[in-house]
């Protein structure tokens, strides 16, 4: 069976990143949220669905994430989400979880623009962890990080 974007183990090349921090992206919907976990390149990103706005169930599924990769409960947690119609409320709420969180500027996110690609929220997951991982390794050019009045 031929892999697929939506499919294969997220890879960055030769780009490393630390240990004990668990990842989450953010795929930000009118009625429904796309989470992504991951904890590194080479690994089948973990995606669920929240209901919109529902912190409850955002607030568990970190805890499950933190099981289903063993990492300690006071492993950091570095998560992104594009700036949109959301504002910021989630990055204060997610602020007060000890979640550190990056709004970044959607129109900086890089994208081939030879290569035909199917726009999903699938893949929009995907493509925003990799990029948070290239960004907490060091990589600052990747995508603007907007400043949370």
């Amino acid at each position: 069976m031929q892999q697929t974007a939506a499919t294969r183990p997220l890879d960055a090349g030769d780009v490393s990143v630390p240990a004990s921090r668990l990842y989450l992206a953010f795929e930000l919907g009118n009625t429904e949220w796309r989470l992504g976990f991951t904890t590194g390149f080479g690994q089948q990103p973990r995606e669920r669905v929240v209901a919109a706005r529902d912190l409850k169930s955002l607030k568990a599924e970190i805890t499950a994430a933190r099981k289903r990769f063993q990492l300690p409960e006071d492993a950091r947690v570095l998560s992104c989400y594009e700036a949109g119609r959301d504002g910021f409320w989630l990055h204060r709420a997610l602020a007060l979880q000890g979640v550190e969180n990056l709004v970044v500027d959607s129109a900086s996110i890089e994208v081939n623009r030879r290569a035909r690609r199917a726009k999903s929220d699938r893949l929009d997951v995907r493509k925003l962890l990799t990029m948070l991982m290239r960004y907490d390794s060091g990589e600052r050019r990747v995508w603007s990080v907007l400043h949370v009045p």
